[in-house]
């Protein structure tokens, strides 16, 4: 099914309509779609490179209008509507094994390290922020910057040095956010052990 979903993905980025699908993927890939929006943004990027901030705008909008559907989600309509697309998605044990674990600062910070580099899936966390009741400021401040972070970062890569960096895009970049991501929760968890604030907690 992943495979299948992927590949239709792609395929949106031929199409007239591509700048509308890449707003609906963006849109629903924060709570309700399985592949991120990062699949048809490359491929369009590198087509019209002259839209290529353009396009970093419109999925950073569309992602963060998303994000909060997401959270509303969570915050009012989990066990009707969230818990079972997590569960289609096989995305539902990794919701309750954070929800155990996870506190509202932990939260705070995996919106930031998801919005960079998936990690963890950014549907989870966005749910999860509206279960445990993340205020909502915060988490658009944190969908803007870190989602926008990802995207405006991509669109500069690519329309600098086009098809000789998508290699490392599609294999290299989320290892590449993924570390910062690390070093991120890192440092975050370093202040709070020398604050000795006990505030985070990690699973």
């Amino acid at each position: 099914m992943i495979k299948r979903l992927y590949d239709w993905t792609l395929s949106l980025a031929g199409r007239k309509s591509a700048e509308v699908w890449l707003a609906v993927i963006a849109f629903i890939e924060s709570s309700v779609f399985l592949i991120p929006a990062d699949v048809l943004f490359a491929p369009m990027v590198l087509s019209r490179p002259d839209r290529a901030y353009r396009y970093a705008l419109v999925a950073t909008v569309a992602s963060t209008l998303g994000g909060i559907a997401g959270y509303l989600l969570g915050a009012y309509a989990f066990e009707a509507l969230a818990a079972p697309v997590l569960e289609m998605y096989g995305k539902l044990d990794d919701f309750e094994r954070l929800k155990v674990c996870a506190g509202r600062e932990t939260t705070m910070l995996m919106l930031v390290t998801s919005g960079l580099s998936h990690l963890p899936p950014i549907k989870v966390v966005t749910i999860l922020a509206g279960v445990v009741n993340v205020g909502l400021v915060f988490f658009i401040v944190s969908c803007i910057v870190a989602r926008g972070a990802r995207f405006f970062a991509l669109a500069w890569a690519l329309k600098t040095y086009g098809e000789a960096i998508k290699d490392f895009v599609e294999r290299r970049l989320a290892l590449v956010a993924g570390a910062v991501a690390v070093v991120l929760v890192a440092l975050y968890f370093g202040a709070k052990m020398l604050s000795n604030s006990g505030a985070l907690s990690l699973c």
